[in-house]
Parts: C-alpha cells; sequence; structure tokens
C-alpha cells in the first residue's frame, strides 16, 4: 500500500508539472550554427510560429556552434529533461555517426524525437564569373578543368558539406575540386559571391536570393524532380533529369528533447509544433525559400525517429567511404 500511494504521488506530481508547462522559463531551441544561416532561419521562423500555438511558450533561439553541431547536440543530450531545452537541427543528426569517431551522444538513444518540420532541397551554384550557363555545360567545364577547380563547404558535416560529397561522387569528380571548407554558411556565400572559391552547393534557403539577384550561378536542384511550385526555381533542372539516376537529396529539419522528458510535455510540445506547420504565415517564410514543410507521418515522434534511423543507413557508407571522419 505504501508504495502504491507513492506511486500515486509521483504520478500527481509529474500530471502538475506538465499541467503548468511551459511556465514562465523561455524554451530554448539550441542552433548548432551561427545566426543567419539557413538552419537559424527555420528556428526562428518556427519559435514565432510556436508562440502563437503553445499558450504561454516564451520561444528563443540560442546559438551554439561549432564540431559540425556535435556541441550543440551534446548539449541538450544532457540537459535538464523539462522541456525547457530542445535541439533544431537538420540532416547533421544523422551524418555525426559516420563523420566523427567518438561522440559524446547517440543519435537514436539520448533523444527524445519530436517530429520533422521541413524538406530544403540544396541547390548546385558557382561563381559568378564561370563561363557555363547550363548543367551541361557546367559539368562539362568541370571535367575539362580537373583539378584547378575548387568547392566551398560550410565547415564538416554541414549540408553544404553532405551535398557536395554525394553530388561529386555521382558524377566521378571526388578528385576533381579542392574542397574548401569555411566556418559557416555566411562565409563559404561571400567567397563564392567574390569568386575566391568556384562551387557550392547549398540549401535553397540561403542561395535563392543570391540566383535571383544574379550574385551566384544558380545550375540545379536536388530534388527527384523540378521545383515546380517555386516561382523561381521551377525552371532549374534537378540532377535526376541531368542523368544522375537516383540523386533525391533535401535537408530535412527536425525537433528534439533530451531522453526523459515527460511524455506529457513531448505531447504538448509536438501538437503545438503540428500546428506551427500549418501557420499561413509559417508556410509562406518557407516557401519563400524554397522549403517544403512536412505533412506526412514524419510529423510524429515514431515516424521522425525511423527516418532518421533510416538516413544514418543511407549516409554512414557514402561518408566513410569518402574518408572523411574527426575525433
Amino acid at each position: 500500500m505504501k508504495r502504491l500511494l507513492i506511486l500515486a504521488a509521483a504520478a500527481t506530481a509529474l500530471l502538475a508539472n506538465a499541467q503548468v508547462y511551459p511556465g514562465s522559463k523561455p524554451i530554448s531551441f539550441v542552433v548548432p550554427f551561427a545566426a543567419g544561416g539557413p538552419t537559424d532561419r527555420v528556428a526562428r521562423d518556427l519559435a514565432e510560429a510556436m508562440r502563437k500555438t503553445l499558450p504561454g511558450g516564451n520561444f528563443v533561439v540560442e546559438n551554439t556552434a561549432g564540431a559540425g553541431g556535435t556541441i550543440a547536440a551534446t548539449k541538450v543530450a544532457k540537459a535538464n529533461p523539462d522541456g525547457h531545452t530542445l535541439l533544431l537541427w537538420h540532416i547533421g543528426m544523422a551524418a555525426t555517426p559516420g563523420l566523427y569517431r567518438k561522440l559524446q551522444y547517440k543519435p537514436l538513444e539520448d533523444f527524445e524525437y519530436l517530429g520533422m518540420i521541413n524538406d530544403v532541397p540544396m541547390t548546385v551554384i558557382g561563381k559568378p564569373q564561370l563561363p557555363a550557363n547550363t548543367y551541361r555545360d557546367f559539368e562539362n567545364y568541370i571535367r575539362a578543368n580537373s583539378g584547378a577547380l575548387n568547392i566551398a563547404h560550410a565547415g564538416l558535416g554541414s549540408a553544404s558539406h553532405l551535398c557536395g560529397l554525394m553530388w561529386q561522387s555521382a558524377i566521378n569528380a571526388k578528385d576533381a575540386m579542392t574542397t574548401i571548407p569555411f566556418g559557416g554558411t555566411a562565409p563559404a556565400m561571400t567567397a563564392l559571391i567574390g569568386g575566391q572559391v568556384d562551387v557550392m552547393c547549398d540549401q535553397t534557403t540561403n542561395t535563392v536570393a543570391q540566383i535571383e539577384s544574379g550574385r551566384v550561378k544558380g545550375f540545379a536542384v536536388t530534388t527527384a524532380g523540378r521545383l515546380s511550385s517555386h516561382k523561381f526555381l521551377k525552371d532549374y533542372p534537378s540532377l535526376q533529369e541531368m542523368g544522375l539516376k537516383g540523386f533525391n537529396l533535401t535537408i530535412w529539419h527536425g525537433l528534439y528533447a533530451p531522453k526523459g522528458t515527460p511524455a506529457p510535455v513531448l505531447k504538448q510540445l509536438n501538437d503545438a509544433m503540428k500546428l506551427a506547420l500549418k501557420d499561413p504565415d509559417f508556410i509562406k517564410k518557407q516557401e519563400g525559400l524554397g522549403a517544403i514543410i512536412v505533412t506526412d507521418k514524419r510529423m510524429e515522434p515514431a515516424g521522425h525517429k525511423a527516418f532518421v534511423a533510416a538516413e544514418i543507413a543511407k549516409l554512414q557508407p557514402l561518408i566513410e567511404a569518402a574518408g572523411k571522419f574527426a575525433d
């Protein structure tokens, strides 16, 4: 009887805590990259939308850059599991097991999966001085100048890094370009605009405005087909239609809580997130960046986790074959 009373008291306390969540304490979206980058923009848009859908929720974005996102992920994995410290990360969540020999967390074990937010296509782009104007001419130019060009990315484990690896492998040009890593998306894009680097593959959230303004040249999108609904990118071919059969890469974003976060809190967060994904202002902002809002079973925790597990299995052999490891 005493044991039952203790369990009942604990359950009552847990329910009471869940009922007052989120309370007066802010909810932090920890983003593994600097402010102003594409993932940061997704986080700030979602935070604004979820302020409307979670009563009393005061969302803030906390930029914790470094080590390909693993510093931020470790911070959240070890945070107090009370629903006030969340991780918003992209495909890097699935890439780090292949990129790093040692991780201080286990992606599939140390987090509660809250649901996926969007799919962001990638674009293959070049500096404005390149003579090529079509993707076919661009690929031929790379082959004709093998060893003389370079490809930028935003750092180990970044979306641009992973896209570059996959694209170079698909066109059999892993050794045709010198890889130039930068400390973030902004400096990599600045170097491309200035002509200091030749090529980059990056998220539409970061490239649409630059392509549209003519500051960089756009050549192709990485989705299976053209982005026919996008007012600007609809005229750009997909890599698959240009002969790279099976090439289909989107940089998805998901939301995570520390392992052990109470189930009622997780449900509140998932419900608020799903409502936010239907917010017209959020949808408009994301579509303007070329992002596609998730509407399938990946919105649910179980679907989200199953998808990430499959992505880990897909990416790990690719990364290991490229020999891109860090301690």
